[in-house]
């Protein structure tokens, strides 16, 4: 057994292994490249997340799905760097939104550079990506900007909230597809188009990485509360801090509106409360972490990643589809 990618996860396949580490280098030196400019503090900051290390979530989805078609293909590294540098820029993004201070594990762009440089950095990010698509074709340029939409779309349904009498569970779930669900079904839609893979492949492996997007960003929001920094690689409860209602949270304040039971509504009222204070974010944390809500939200995220595993159900038996099905297992494992 060896282990290739985010969260140990373990590849039996020697020949897959070998096609998946090669795949994954390629898209390291691709995305250094992609990072430099003539400018040496702009390559400082464009390189800042890069060099920070990562998990490679989206480039493995890639080189995993190129498997059902010609791994080897021109297109598939670069559609994997594409898609990690649109990762990468809308982090920078997402640290100035929430006044991040931390991000994998280093002090984040914003709180190093501040607000302004993080964001351009972002932007050159999207330029550096856009003119890699370029050389892969109108159809993957027209892709991405999709997905691109969709992404920012989920980003603005998150800062307005839900529409009056909309579900916040449910709303909250069509933001996470659109802001994350997204691009993760990009990454598998990419490997098995650029390898050339049949149609319906293609179809299957992008409503995978849909559902196991969502599943990523449900373990995440579990993570953030009940994992330290030195797990997650960022500040705990930083969305708790800034007020952002994860599901989690969501969870909670359904049990309360449904139960009334004191200590929901006592929770909920702390978290309403200002958490920038320190005593109250930490006493927030620590109730949130012994509360049956969060238990709640890790079983959100397993269904959505079974809902993932049953995807793949047409394709056919092979070394990738079992690193794929294990990899359901592996997101959510994260969360506990």
């Amino acid at each position: 057994m060896t282990v290739v990618g985010p969260f140990g996860l373990s590849v039996r396949d020697q020949a897959l292994e070998a096609d998946v580490q090669a795949g994954l280098a390629a898209v390291e030196e691709g995305l250094l490249d992609a990072t430099k400019s003539e400018v040496p503090f702009i390559t400082e900051a464009a390189q800042h997340l890069v060099r920070a290390g990562g998990k490679r979530f989206r480039p493995l989805l890639v080189m995993l799905a190129a498997q059902f078609g010609d791994p080897y293909a021109p297109g598939v590294v670069p559609s994997a760097v594409v898609v990690e540098l649109t990762h990468l820029a809308t982090l920078y993004h997402d640290d100035v939104m929430d006044e991040a201070e931390v991000r994998r594990g280093v002090a984040s762009a914003n709180s190093r550079w501040g607000n302004s440089v993080a964001v351009l950095t972002g932007d050159f990010l999207f330029a550096r990506a856009s003119h890699i698509l370029a050389d892969l074709g109108p159809e993957a340029v027209r892709i991405q900007a999709e997905a691109f939409e969709r992404l920012v779309t989920g980003q603005i349904l998150e800062t307005a909230g839900p529409r009056d009498g909309r579900d916040p569970v449910d709303h909250y779930l069509d933001v996470l597809s659109g802001k994350t669900g997204s691009l993760v079904a990009v990454a598998c839609r990419f490997g098995a188009m650029m390898s050339g893979a049949d149609e319906t492949v293609v179809d299957v492996l992008t409503q995978y990485g849909e559902r196991l997007g969502v599943a990523f960003q449900l373990a995440d929001d579990v993570l953030d509360i009940a994992s330290d920094s030195h797990e997650s690689g960022k500040t705990p409860g930083t969305d708790l801090r800034e007020g952002i209602a994860t599901l989690p949270v969501l969870r909670l304040r359904e049990r309360a509106q449904r139960h009334g039971l004191p200590e929901d509504v006592a929770l909920c009222e702390l978290l309403d409360s200002d958490l920038t204070d320190d005593a109250r974010h930490a006493d927030a944390l620590a109730r949130l972490r012994v509360h049956p809500a969060l238990e709640q939200a890790r079983r959100d995220a397993v269904r959505y990643a079974q809902d993932a595993r049953s995807a793949l159900a047409p394709l056919p038996d092979c070394g990738a589809k079992a690193a794929l099905t294990e990899m359901c297992d592996a997101v959510v494992h994260r969360a506990g």
